[in-house]
């Protein structure tokens, strides 16, 4: 267990850097559209093309890794990503940053994928459960910290638009210089449609959806609502910190619970809790400021729990062989609502005033208590004997973090020791240095065999023989 969790500190040191740029770099763009007087509507839509981005870069970043391997995959990544971010002082318009936004978390997907994808490879079965808990505490820790670092700069310059892409860039590092081995390219992973899960699933779809639409919401235009609440940079940044932080708080009370009473009524409290969180919010926000974080850190704690409750539950209603497709599916549709998020919220913002974010959101999480008590709860109801195990996961990953999920009994373990299948350039450049020392070999016996001969004409012959033979194309190196 030690040998494995030593083998993964680069890989969480690399997770925590990305996660930080990625969470400072949201909050700024979404204070520094606020600050040129872009429209909210167009402020929302730049906002969501983050999550249009990591979708399709979460589909399709696998086939790059299996195309040019692991590290430079996550070079390739890095470097698009920090130089995407260094553009945004540069050009300030809402299509350019839309596009923008875009590309990053095409980028953000992609190296996730690469460092999730090498957890999984290093996983054992005694492991994989801890390894996800470790995830889940540095990914809100990491958060957090993105989110306090935006206090140290200004949206109008440029200063803190480089911190990001210094982050984004300092993440190769630990990566780069890790002597663990390549991981095995990873695999497509498939994911059932959304008609099969609502159909087998639709309290758990309903929790996912719901949950994707609050947090998109609250972490793409919570900054602009606190800045229009009269909050200064500085405690701007400890507002978002502190919410996202609260989320660790609630992750494991919530699943011992629904381990005790059921999914479904943890689920369904969880839902009406975020909306009542979210509406005292609204109506308080703007004239107390600790009653602003108070209750903005139940709301989001609430409202990260309700994401793992969900699929808990999802998986609680299907067979074991589809648990990693299923959440596949589910990580989609939580980067769906991450999209609805944010354009409805700010449309609301744009008509209503800036309470209407968190009156949106408390309708929304009302909404989706009541279908789930109301609609759902006979066909959903799982006996307490049937429900398998609670496993506390982030919605912000990849499809690859849930191969090492402990409920997943098709997880193959990568033993210790085991040379993994390396990349097509590895290949090469191992049968390069390898046929260069086959040579190097073959011409040294070929002079010891030529002074041990000393004049036998038919032991020279068969020492050119062998010296001919030594310049034909040396074999591969791995028969």
């Amino acid at each position: 267990m030690k040998i494995v969790m030593l083998s993964v500190i680069a890989l969480f040191i690399s997770l925590g850097l990305l996660v930080s740029g990625s969470a400072m770099l949201g909050t700024l763009i979404a204070l520094r559209l606020d600050m040129e007087g872009v429209a909210e509507a167009t402020l929302g839509l730049v906002m969501a093309f983050y999550s249009v981005g990591f979708v399709l870069g979460a589909t399709y970043a696998v086939g790059i890794i299996r195309q040019v391997g692991h590290i430079r995959a996550f070079a390739a990544f890095a470097a698009v990503a920090c130089a995407t971010v260094l553009m945004h002082p540069v050009i300030v318009t809402p299509e350019t940053w839309a596009l923008m936004r875009l590309v990053v978390g095409f980028c953000l997907a992609g190296l996730m994928t690469v460092s999730e994808s090498w957890i999984n490879d290093r996983a054992t079965n005694e492991s994989r459960g801890k390894l996800l808990g470790i995830y889940t505490i540095n990914f809100y820790l990491a958060s957090a910290l993105g989110q306090l670092l935006v206090g140290l700069g200004n949206p109008l310059e440029f200063v803190a638009y480089s911190v990001v892409a210094m982050l984004i860039v300092l993440s190769m590092v630990p990566l780069t210089l890790t002597q663990s081995l390549i991981p095995t390219p990873p695999s497509p992973t498939e994911h059932l449609g959304v008609r099969k899960l609502i159909r087998q699933a639709p309290a758990g779809m309903t929790g996912v959806l719901v949950s994707g639409i609050a947090l998109g919401a609250f972490l793409a235009l919570a900054p602009v609502y606190a800045l229009r609440a009269g909050l200064a940079l500085g405690e701007l940044s400890l507002y978002m910190g502190f919410s996202v932080i609260c989320a660790v708080v609630l992750q494991w009370p919530a699943g011992w619970l629904s381990d005790r009473i059921g999914r479904l009524p943890v689920l369904t409290g969880l839902l009406f809790a975020g909306a009542l969180a979210a509406a005292v919010t609204s109506v308080l926000g703007g004239f107390s400021t600790p009653a602003l974080f108070l209750f903005s850190g139940i709301f989001f704690a609430v409202a990260a729990s309700t994401y793992p409750v969900s699929v808990a539950l999802a998986n609680d209603q299907l067979p074991n062989d589809q648990l990693v497709a299923a959440c596949a599916g589910l990580l989609r549709t939580y980067g769906v609502g991450t999209m609805i998020g944010p354009l409805a919220g700010a449309a609301l913002m744009g008509v209503f005033g800036a309470p209407a974010l968190f009156v949106f959101i408390s309708l929304v999480m009302l909404l989706g208590g009541a279908a789930v008590f109301y609609r759902f709860r006979a066909s959903d109801q799982v006996p307490l004997s049937e429900q398998g195990e609670y496993v506390t996961v982030t919605p912000a990953s990849t499809p690859m973090l849930t191969e090492i999920d402990p409920r997943n009994e098709d997880f193959e373990e990568h033993h210790t020791g085991e040379p993994a299948e390396w990349d097509i350039a590895d290949k090469l450049e191992m049968l390069v240095v390898g046929a260069e020392d086959i040579a190097a070999e073959r011409l040294a016996a070929d002079d010891d065999a030529a002074e041990d001969s000393s004049g036998d004409d038919s032991s020279g012959d068969d020492s050119s023989g062998e010296g001919s033979s030594g310049d034909q194309e040396p074999r591969d190196p791995r028969s």
